[in-house]
């Protein structure tokens, strides 16, 4: 009887530290807190938030502009801005870093972000 009781607690031992090992390397995998800003509208409140559909297409920058690099007409420079505070429409204080915003992450992400953002 002894001996289950001993199996039974070492077993919830290590059960209970993978799962502090589990949640410490899904922290740093997870996405940080993102906003599709307009980047020609900043003002001293912060950039005008806007649709998610605009920073769809990848590399939001690139999308407002035609072959001939001449603005599309009515379209915004949209870009993914994170870890910013949002007030009233407005975001603010943030980076359009992904790894940048990854750094500054949760426990055990320290240098862990990727180059490519």
């Amino acid at each position: 009887m002894a001996e289950t009781r001993r199996r039974l607690r070492s077993s919830t031992v290590v059960l209970g530290g993978m799962g502090v090992i589990a949640a410490a390397l899904t922290s740093c995998g997870s996405d940080p807190d993102r906003r599709c800003v307009d980047r020609d509208s900043y003002t001293y409140e912060g950039y005008k938030v806007i649709a998610d559909k605009n920073c769809n297409s990848g590399s939001g920058s690139s999308s407002s502009y035609g072959k001939s690099g001449k603005r599309k007409t009515g379209s915004s420079d949209a870009a993914w801005y994170y870890d910013a505070d949002i007030d009233d429409g407005r975001a603010d204080y943030g980076t359009f870093s992904r790894s940048e915003a990854v750094d500054r992450g949760g426990f055990g992400c320290s240098g862990s972000g990727s180059s490519g953002g």
